[in-house]
């Protein structure tokens, strides 16, 4: 949209969830200024495929929920790029990543416990880019979601 180049830049996380249905998880986090092309961030924006596999990470939490989901989520950080496909998409002001939660089966069986407590569990998930180096620290979380007791009947079909 005319509003949406505007804006300095747009970081778009769409997590591909399989389940019958499908169900996309997108998230949109905004920049209040333009990024710095020599930082770290700069440089997953427009690095390799490679570059961004080796530091895309999410670190979910399980705030409220059965100890069973609680285990196998865990609260440990997890490269996506290494764990399941992602895709991702850059162009003009945004950069789009596509996580591809069903490429793997550890990743689809944990999510499949997930979604059958859906509605009783509240999730918390953090996205940051991995730092490698001292001179990239410290991480900074660049967006965060809560999904609290989420209704997938209440997803609007596209």
């Amino acid at each position: 949209s005319e509003a949406a180049k505007k804006i300095p830049f747009i970081l778009v996380v769409n997590l591909q969830v399989p389940a019958k249905p499908n169900y996309n998880l997108v998230m949109y986090y905004a920049a209040e200024k333009p990024v710095n092309k020599d930082s770290l961030l700069g440089r997953f924006i427009d690095g390799t495929d490679a570059f961004r596999d080796a530091r895309f990470k999410l670190i979910p939490s399980i705030v409220e929920g059965y100890w069973m989901v609680k285990r196998a989520v865990g609260t440990r950080a997890c490269l996506l790029g290494k764990a399941v496909t992602c895709n991702y998409l850059r162009q003009d002001n945004f950069l789009e990543i596509d996580v591809d939660i069903g490429s793997s089966s550890v990743a689809r069986s944990i999510i499949g416990l997930v979604l059958g407590y859906v509605t009783s569990i509240v999730v918390d998930l953090a996205i940051l880019v991995e730092a490698k180096e001292e001179k990239e620290l410290p991480e900074y979380i660049l967006g965060t979601v809560r999904l609290n007791r989420v209704n997938p009947e209440a997803a609007v079909p596209i």
